[in-house]
């Protein structure tokens, strides 16, 4: 959502209703016009951040982040992953062969290393994960625009 297009939107919306009146409205509409953008903006991120804290609530191991980037503002669902315990020493692990295509390997091992971990932890979090939330969103998801009533 750009913020600008929308506090411009009202600003003009002022503007219009007030050419309705006389020359002493216009000119406090005018007035009016240049310090509201300020004041929408506040209470538009203010309605953003009380939508996403009620989304969120309603989510299981998610939530929603309001995020800013200059004059833009979108809604994004972040999935808190459940942290991976690796089995304790006396635990037995099972040793499993998997055959995957060279550049889906490839994708893996930088995905690791990114993480600071290797590609079997990287791989056994990622199997985890999945089995631990079937069906569920992928992280990143993102909600964007906005309603009217």
């Amino acid at each position: 959502m750009n913020m600008s297009n929308l506090t411009q939107a009202i600003v003009e919306d002022v503007t219009a209703t007030a050419e309705l009146g006389d020359e002493s409205l216009q000119d406090a509409a005018a007035r009016l016009g240049r310090t509201i953008s300020t004041a929408v903006r506040t209470h538009v991120l203010e309605a953003l951040g009380q939508a996403a804290m009620e989304l969120g609530e309603q989510l299981d191991r998610t939530h929603v982040e309001v995020r800013l980037s200059g004059d833009d503002a979108e809604l994004v669902v972040v999935r808190e992953e459940p942290s991976y315990q690796p089995p304790a020493d006396d635990d037995p692990s099972a040793r499993v062969s998997l055959r995957l295509p060279e550049a889906l390997k490839a994708r893996a091992d930088a995905a690791a290393a990114a993480e600071g971990v290797s590609t079997n932890t990287w791989l056994v979090r990622a199997v985890a994960a999945r089995l631990d939330n079937p069906g569920r969103p992928r992280p990143g998801n993102r909600l964007r625009g906005f309603g009217q009533s």
